[in-house]
């Protein structure tokens, strides 16, 4: 079986989907309905079965048979054939209706725009696959977007974002997704400086250090140094941490690219999976607790901190106007 569905947005906010068709219609097993809309495959049973139940679709129209081959239950690296379900466009479509998720709302949607299309002019159109005249237009996006991401001046962890961004579940609001990003970021660090985020700021923070500590901070770009700055852990990476983790997020960016080329979809859970494998390819340490210093216990040393430097600051800079008056003063005497 090889067709496939992919729910995306596209850079500029627009919902698509790209298919894969075989012999002009679309078969899905419930195990790819379950990836294609995140869900369990016992919800994704249930829903087909409510399908059925109700009179919607006529089960005898809409499941075909499929020989697959699988991986052996009891014997290892040994394959088997089993027979499975297929089920067509319509089914696919029944299932998106009902399934609740983000990857389901944003089939919904676009669905919805569709009918509406179809509705007010009485036809729709894939005007991509009209215009090009090639299937799967996601991957093709997918690699132009990675190309652009690796060729750009950005910050090492921009450009993991933006990375991520390019994930099928990717969902920028998500409270899942500001949790992925927290730990990716834990994982990087740590793979450099065997410290999460919080334990860098905490430990390397310190109003009587120039920059209090920040060793990659360009105080050129902010002038003066913000409350902000100083609760960033990137902030405080060394010359050689920075260096490895360029390439640590260039390995990264080279294997997305390939990723996209070979035309595999990734989700975030994918990303975080080979994220591990390629620290571990590079003999890093993976990070596998939540650290021992708590996000708040670090901004709040790294708050007091400040608040010594600006005093600090503040000294300087009067004993600095003091000594200007003089010279002034100096110079006016003279004259």
């Amino acid at each position: 079986m090889n067709s496939d569905i992919i729910i995306y947005k596209n850079p500029n906010g627009s919902i698509k989907i790209d298919v894969r068709l075989e012999e002009e219609n679309v078969w899905l097993t419930q195990d790819q309905m379950a990836t294609l809309f995140s869900k369990a495959k016992s919800t994704i049973n249930e829903h087909i079965k409510n399908v059925f139940a109700e009179g919607e679709l006529d089960e005898k129209v809409v499941i075909r048979k499929f020989r697959i081959t699988t991986r052996h239950g009891a014997i290892a690296e040994k394959t088997q054939e089993i027979e499975v379900n297929g089920y067509n466009l319509d089914v696919v479509i029944s299932v998106g209706y009902r399934v609740k998720s983000p990857q389901g709302t944003l089939f919904r949607i676009w669905a919805t725009q569709r009918l509406k299309e179809y509705i007010i002019k009485g036809f729709t159109l894939n005007d991509d696959r009209f215009k090009t005249g090639t299937s799967m237009n996601y991957f093709n996006e997918l690699q132009e977007r990675i190309r652009g991401i690796r060729l750009s001046e950005r910050f090492f962890y921009q450009k993991i974002k933006d990375i991520y961004t390019t994930s099928i579940d990717y969902e920028f609001k998500a409270e899942k997704t500001i949790d992925f990003f927290k730990v990716v970021q834990n994982k990087l660090l740590w793979a450099i400086s065997e410290q999460t985020a919080a334990e860098l700021v905490y430990r390397r923070v310190d109003a009587n250090l120039p920059l209090l500590g920040m060793q990659s901070f360009d105080k050129k770009k902010a002038n003066p140094i913000k409350k902000s700055d100083v609760s960033i852990a990137k902030n405080y990476l060394n010359e050689d941490e920075i260096k490895l983790l360029g390439l640590l997020v260039e390995q990264y960016l080279a294997f997305a690219e390939t990723m996209a080329q070979q035309q595999i979809p990734m989700y975030m859970a994918d990303w975080i999976q080979r994220l591990d494998n390629i620290l571990q390819l590079n003999g890093r340490e993976l990070l596998t607790h939540a650290g021992r210093i708590s996000h708040d216990i670090a901004m709040q040393k790294s708050g007091t901190e400040f608040d010594k430097y600006k005093i600090v600051q503040k000294t300087i800079e009067k004993e600095l106007s003091l000594k200007e008056i003089e010279e002034d003063i100096e110079k006016i005497v003279k004259s």
